[in-house]
């Protein structure tokens, strides 16, 4: 048995979980909040215990001090010689990493190249490697990368009908984001339909504040709703998701935004925050919409259109599908927005139940026996498939 802490570092904030592996027992997880703010908050949870304290954490080298004392005083581990490994979440890999990696030199100095495609993730996802490093030197780090799994997309799905130098001098292409979830639910529903993945079609729905559908097919991903960044898709929680690109400098002379706010706007005033008009929350949401809120409605009709679009098309791509899998918080809990997605899809053989439906944050098969496509319902688990990865590269 191994113990591998898989971590997520933020600008501000540090998630973490202890797994025990190979059988992936959950010993702990965390999350150090407001890193570098006043009153920095760490929690962690173990058991049915919670230890919460209220601190100043300047930098994320002391949360993970913070976070490795707590762990042996608590008494989940006993000393940091019972850690084994350790998996960092790193957003962007560009097209140079089709995997999961041990973290050498050369990884970060690749890791700091691509940081440009997310200025705002890899810095931060690289300061939570380096802490680790400073205070775990001899323990392997893998770094596991949310455009991994999407890298198996052919030219036709990841290139844009631009200039092909914008592609080869600025790497300029779809790239994906959520690889680590969709993979894991990929992996999960070939599990529960006890098919062997290579021989699925499936399409997974990673929808929650951030939202993103994936073509898996025979196990590997083909096409995805991001693109060049997570603006691109379906409509999210403050996102726009995709639309016409001359809307921005049109923008900019309607209201004297520059681009930099307009981009602001796209991903942070936009979404079912601007349709609903009062919140990006979807509970907030259907709950106004079910007191009859006109804008709350439209707001969740649109919301669930785009995504039940991309479901048809991708469908289409690849001559049919075997299932269609739900995960994330909205795709996981809420059992409207799943009607709604698959009101209209019997055309293709989707029948699902009503009943079974009602399902929210487990496992479960929601379609009629009779369905010839599967409809499932997958928690996601990315710390897991982090643990995984490390178990796999560096154990």
């Amino acid at each position: 048995m191994s113990k591998v802490i898989s971590i997520n570092a933020g600008s501000s904030s540090l998630k973490f979980q202890l797994i025990e592996m190979p059988e992936e027992t959950v010993l702990a997880k965390g999350l150090v909040e407001r890193i570098g703010i006043d009153n920095s908050v760490f929690t962690l949870k173990y058991g049915d215990e919670e230890d919460k304290i209220t601190t100043d954490i300047p930098n994320h080298g002391r949360a993970v001090e913070l976070l490795l004392e707590r762990l042996q005083a608590s008494g989940v581990i006993a000393s940091l010689d019972e850690i084994d490994g350790v998996g960092h979440r790193v957003v962007h890999g560009g097209e140079k990493f089709s995997d999961s990696v041990l973290v050498t030199d050369e990884v970060i100095v690749e890791i700091e190249k691509v940081s440009e495609l997310a200025p705002l993730h890899n810095p931060a996802n690289l300061t939570g490697i380096r802490a680790f490093q400073d205070i775990l030197p001899n323990v392997p780090a893998v770094a596991v990368f949310d455009t991994a799994f999407h890298q198996s997309m052919p030219p036709e799905s990841y290139l844009y009908s631009l200039p092909y130098e914008y592609y080869e001098d600025f790497g300029i292409r779809k790239y994906g984001f959520h690889g680590t979830s969709h993979k894991y639910v990929s992996e999960r529903a070939a599990e529960m339909l006890d098919q062997p993945l290579d021989k699925l079609r499936l399409i997974t729905c990673h929808i929650g504040n951030g939202a993103s559908i994936a073509a898996v097919e025979n196990g590997k991903s083909i096409d995805t709703t991001m693109g060049f960044t997570p603006l691109e898709g379906v409509t999210m929680g403050t996102r726009s998701g995709s639309l016409d690109p001359a809307l921005i400098p049109y923008i900019m002379e309607k209201t004297g935004k520059d681009v930099n706010e307009v981009l602001h706007v796209l991903n942070k005033e936009s979404g079912m925050l601007a349709l609903s008009g009062f919140s990006s929350d979807l509970r907030d949401i259907e709950e106004k919409a079910k007191q009859g809120n006109e804008r709350a409605g439209l707001a969740l009709k649109i919301f669930a259109d785009r995504i039940h679009q991309y479901i048809g098309s991708y469908a289409s791509k690849m001559s049919g599908v075997d299932a269609i899998v739900f995960t994330a918080g909205i795709g996981e809990n809420s059992s409207s927005v799943r009607e709604r997605v698959l009101n209209g899809l019997e055309f293709m053989g989707v029948y699902w139940d009503p009943v079974l439906n009602e399902v929210q944050g487990k496992e479960a098969q929601i379609n009629y026996p009779h369905s010839p496509v599967k409809v499932l319902v997958i928690p996601t688990n990315e710390e897991v498939m982090i643990a995984r990865d490390v178990l796999r590269l560096a154990l």
